[in-house]
């Protein structure tokens, strides 16, 4: 693609990235002529994209048929890890390059994970609320002990998905004295230093959950594999919502199987329709909005990694595609 301006630039969901708390100014100076849309519904894409050269999307579906009538897209961005939103081999086909953003939201995920599982484990939300109901203030003691705390060193940490995100967990799991092991997904080939899944189970007492949502990770842990961790063990998806049976995981749950479970991510996101993991009644269950990844230094290096993608790609250079 020629670097010769103007070039059109769209960006077509910037609410799911910035609410008014980033510098854009050096995305903005990647092309001349951007149309921001804070939020774009299926109805409006197709214009909206029309005559555009670059288009930017974090949730925004671009399927076949939009690619098709999209003449002048020459470039996608997405403005986030996953792609499962871009019809990929469409994309190919077209001469569309396409771009996504890794490793930008490590700090602020894993500050997550761990925020979740110390609230599990030392039953934080039981706590606080005994608190609020006045249950410490008629205690006859000077400490409440009604909830059992875990501490984490020596327990087992099960990592699923070992890019940038697993590896970050994994350091610091190992800086509070915790073992961890690393899952081989099923049909992957098998690594060295890694357990498959079926056998790495039974054996932890936190899964971690850090791979995309794929075909073969779909459903990845469902009633069997939830039956197969350890009575008492704990769940934890930052990952994406398909990747757990989420009625499984309920019924685990409420069955007293788990431990407990940290989700922020779920199959249909905002779940308007409602969604089992939000029944009121799921005890031992923190629930995020998909917010695990959203620190403000995240979100600022989501945009300078999508600027130096287009400016890669007005190079002629090959940064950060994804390939069918």
């Amino acid at each position: 693609m020629s670097a010769t301006k103007p070039i059109r630039a769209v960006f077509l969901d910037l609410d799911s990235v910035d609410r008014g708390d980033l510098d854009l100014t050096r995305l903005k100076q990647c092309a001349d002529d951007w149309r921001m849309h804070g939020l774009t519904m299926p109805t409006q894409t197709a214009e909206r994209i029309a005559d555009a050269e670059i288009a930017i999307t974090n949730k925004v579906v671009l399927d076949r048929e939009l690619l098709a009538r999209a003449k002048k897209l020459r470039l996608i961005c997405i403005s986030a890890t996953g792609a499962n939103n871009v019809d990929l081999v469409a994309a190919k086909e077209l001469g569309i390059a396409v771009t996504n953003v890794a490793g930008y939201s490590t700090p602020s995920v894993v500050q997550h994970v761990f925020a979740v599982l110390l609230t599990l484990v030392t039953r934080l939300d039981d706590y606080r609320n005994a608190v609020r109901r006045g249950d410490w203030q008629a205690a006859e003691l000077f400490c409440m002990l009604d909830y059992p705390i875990t501490e984490l060193p020596g327990l087992r940490l099960g990592i699923v998905g070992y890019g940038a995100l697993g590896q970050g967990v994994a350091k610091v799991a190992e800086a509070f004295g915790m073992e961890v092991l690393l899952a081989n997904r099923p049909g992957a080939s098998l690594q060295e230093g890694r357990i498959p899944l079926d056998q790495l189970l039974p054996q932890v007492d936190v899964l971690s959950l850090h791979c995309p949502l794929t075909d073969q990770t779909r459903d990845l842990i469902g009633p069997a594999e939830l039956a197969a961790m350890k009575p008492g063990a704990i769940l934890i998806n930052t990952a994406r919502g398909g990747i757990v049976d989420e009625t499984a995981l309920a019924e685990a749950l409420r069955s007293g199987h788990l431990g407990g479970a940290g989700v922020d991510v779920l199959s249909k996101e905002p779940p308007r329709d409602g969604n089992p993991l939000l029944d009121p009644d799921l005890p031992n269950l923190v629930i995020t909005p998909h917010s695990a990844w959203a620190g403000r230094a995240s979100r600022q290096r989501v945009l300078e990694e999508m600027a130096e993608n287009i400016e890669a790609f007005y190079r002629g250079e090959s940064r950060n595609r994804v390939e069918s």
